[in-house]
């Protein structure tokens, strides 16, 4: 029996409810600008009870065209509740655009039952939820998915198993590794970590709830990151949260507690057609990429989008970007309407240049060009003739080196000025001459430092900032290792620093910063060999580069 039939309840034509989508997220919709226009009026059928895998309640609100049709269905599973802004970001909108979409809150959340754990349950309730679609009068047996951050997670749980109906998906600025949410190279990702908290412990409670959580989270942030010990020092603010304690205490992606975390092995053979959309400065946009080449290795039909945003401006200033390319890779694969699918896999937004590129594949042809630091604070292309010492700084944990902007999941992210940074003692700065022309940066920056110290542990934090006429030097993109040293024997430790498009103008200076930290952005180095998470006492460390260290840009051929 096909799904279609099974959907089809005694032969009985579906009727559609009376309802009205909620008068907040039609408000929220009337303020909107340069979206597709609406092809349908909108209903609303909420509060439906859905069994999950263990037979507990999904709550589930419908959305769909008010119109007779033949109409696909979108899954959207959330664990932030059923309200603004999802409501009016994928019910309404989608249902608009000729979807039925059924807008589920994930088990233990919004009012769903069971017991919310950050990733064990979702395979199973997406494959309970998809068998209760299929009895459903309105269900054609064609499916998609679509949800940003962990509503990408539960996208990629889904297709460990994919349902036949499931004809494509949308992955926006989407999660697929729980473990590198929380953790690189052994650092922990301590601001993304407290936004986590209170996005999963309060938003799915209402707006008001949330935004209190959130305002309450800011004002006790500087003793939340500066506790000794860390751990467990956000409980008084957020309260008990059994599984971000987990998550942070084990910063080992091998551990048994991260089993079954990632769904990383599976898109290796996924066929189902994919985009995935990301920005720059989104803090989970290196899983996107990791993402994008797997689903390509597999040759799965995938495209990809980068933009000039941050985790939550993709969702904002660049919604009207982003829904349209979603709804093109609906439309084309749901409804084998392709008018508007744009022609090649890859767009990505160059930045410098406030402009768009059309790629075949990402990363495009490069040539690696190498970076050298040279004495008087200098990046030059020559290589040094050895591996003595250049530049030396203390870092201090009872005063650790603050982050500013970058790819994060809260507001503070994106590009800013660093120069109040580059000012501090234990920041070292290179910076090449004035460039004569443009410079074209596209696909991942790597940085190869050789590092000593005297206490034996240390973090190194490296980045990439284009610095203007006027002496801007704004982040480009970045990254952070662990170093282990002996005596003062160096360490070689090579530190991806994310992918970049990106153009140097003429006149502006390629700068590279290196320092031992950015804080809260990741827990303070305690100078030690000691846990972030338990390290009471704080050792200064004093940090020494090397000449032989380099920076690799991938130069691109073409002409932007």
């Amino acid at each position: 029996m096909s799904s279609r039939m099974h959907g089809a309840v005694d032969g009985a034509a579906w009727v559609p409810p009376a309802g009205k989508p909620p008068l907040s997220s039609r408000m929220l919709r009337a303020t909107w600008r340069g979206l597709p226009t609406r092809r349908f009026e909108a209903g609303w059928e909420p509060g439906l009870m859905v069994p999950g895998g263990d037979g507990s309640a999904l709550v589930t609100d419908h959305y769909f065209p008010r119109a007779e049709g033949d109409f696909p269905t979108l899954l959207v599973r959330s664990p932030y509740g059923r309200g603004l802004p999802w409501s009016p970001l994928y019910g309404l909108l989608l249902a608009e655009q000729g979807f039925h979409v059924a807008l589920q809150s994930c088990r233990g959340t919004g009012g769903s039952g069971g017991t919310f754990d950050l990733w064990r349950n979702e395979a199973a309730d997406g494959q309970a939820t998809v068998d209760w679609l299929r009895g459903q009068p309105w269900f054609n047996g064609t499916l998609g998915t679509i949800g940003p951050s962990y509503l990408g997670y539960v996208q990629w749980a889904l297709a460990l198993d994919p349902p036949p109906e499931l004809k494509a998906m949308v992955v926006q600025v989407g999660l697929h590794d729980p473990h590198a949410l929380f953790h690189t190279d052994g650092a922990v990702h301590l601001e993304n970590a407290l936004a986590v908290g209170v996005g999963m412990a309060y938003q799915h409670q209402g707006t008001a709830p949330f935004l209190r959580a959130a305002l309450r989270l800011q004002r006790r942030l500087r003793d939340i990151v500066t506790a000794r010990p860390l751990r467990g020092a956000y409980t008084s603010t957020l309260g008990e949260l059994p599984w971000l304690d987990a998550a942070m205490a084990h910063p080992d992606p091998e551990d048994p507690y991260w089993y079954g975390a990632s769904p990383a092995e599976p898109a290796q053979r996924l066929d189902v057609p994919t985009a995935l959309i990301t920005g720059w400065h989104d803090g989970l946009a290196d899983q996107t990429f990791a993402q994008y080449d797997r689903l390509r290795r597999a040759g799965c039909d995938t495209a990809l989008l980068v933009g000039p945003w941050t985790h939550t401006s993709a969702l904002r200033q660049g919604w009207p970007t982003v829904f349209a390319a979603s709804l093109a890779w609906l439309r084309a694969h749901l409804c084998a309407d392709r008018a508007d699918l744009r022609p090649t896999p890859v767009r990505v937004h160059i930045g410098g240049q406030d402009a768009w590129r059309d790629l075949a594949d990402w990363p495009p042809p490069a040539s690696p060009t190498t970076w050298h630091p040279a004495p008087g604070q200098r990046l030059t292309p020559q290589a040094a003739a050895d591996s003595a010492p250049l530049a030396s700084f203390r870092y201090d944990p009872a005063d650790p080196t603050p982050s500013v902007g970058g790819p994060l999941l809260s507001r503070t992210a994106g590009p800013q000025d660093n120069s109040g940074l580059e000012a501090r003692d234990d920041v070292l700065t290179f910076t090449g001459p004035p460039l004569t022309e443009p410079v074209d940066i596209l696909g991942p920056v790597v940085a190869r430092l050789s590092i000593s110290t005297d206490t034996g542990y240390t973090d190194v934090f490296t980045r990439l900032c284009d610095v203007d006429r006027q002496g801007r030097s704004v982040n480009v993109c970045d990254g952070l290792g662990r170093v282990r040293t002996t005596g003062h024997t160096p360490a070689h430790v090579t530190v991806p620093m994310s992918s970049t498009a990106h153009r140097f103008a003429a006149g502006h200076r390629i700068r590279w910063q290196i320092s031992a930290g950015a804080h809260p952005r990741y827990a303070r180095h305690p100078g030690t060999g000691h846990s972030p998470l338990d390290a009471i006492t704080f050792t200064p460390v004093h940090v020494t580069l090397h000449a032989d260290s380099t920076l690799t840009l991938p130069r691109s051929s073409g002409t932007l």
